[in-house]
């Protein structure tokens, strides 16, 4: 997927359908939630709980519709980081099927001490392990 240098497949399963009998608003966040798992991972073994001595947050989530997904599409769900602040970060994902966009979003992640419940500076060996990460993957 172009500009996306992690992609997630994803087959859509029963229990993501709604009552509309499409894909629902909770499935989304989670289809996004399992793609940050995997880039995390990808990026240096990180976890939402451990990205080098703290854990991230997340405070805010957006998401857009361009299309309906159905029980049984073969998804791919896209991640790349876009902004990185001093304890913040952006990451946006992009959902296709078949190569077309289906859905699209934003969350954006605080570094956050989960044993003094505070946020905290983004760790240096996180930061440097995703510019290089993206730079790498970025070329064509």
């Amino acid at each position: 997927m172009e500009g996306f240098p992690f992609v997630l497949p994803y087959v859509v399963r029963i229990a993501d359908i709604n009552y509309g009998g499409h894909v629902s608003n909770a499935a989304v966040l989670s289809f996004f939630q399992d793609a940050r798992i995997g880039y995390l991972d990808r990026v240096g073994g990180f976890t939402e709980l451990d990205i080098g001595g703290c854990g991230i947050i997340l405070p805010e989530a957006q998401l857009r519709y361009l299309a309906e997904m159905f029980h049984g599409d073969q998804l791919e769900i896209g991640v790349k980081v876009g902004e990185i602040r001093n304890s913040a970060f952006v990451m946006h994902y992009r959902i296709e099927r078949k190569g077309r966009p289906t859905a699209e979003g934003t969350t954006n992640l605080v570094a956050f001490n989960y044993q003094s419940r505070k946020p905290c500076r983004l760790p240096a060996p996180f930061r440097a392990a995703v510019a290089a990460f993206e730079a790498v993957t970025d070329q064509p």
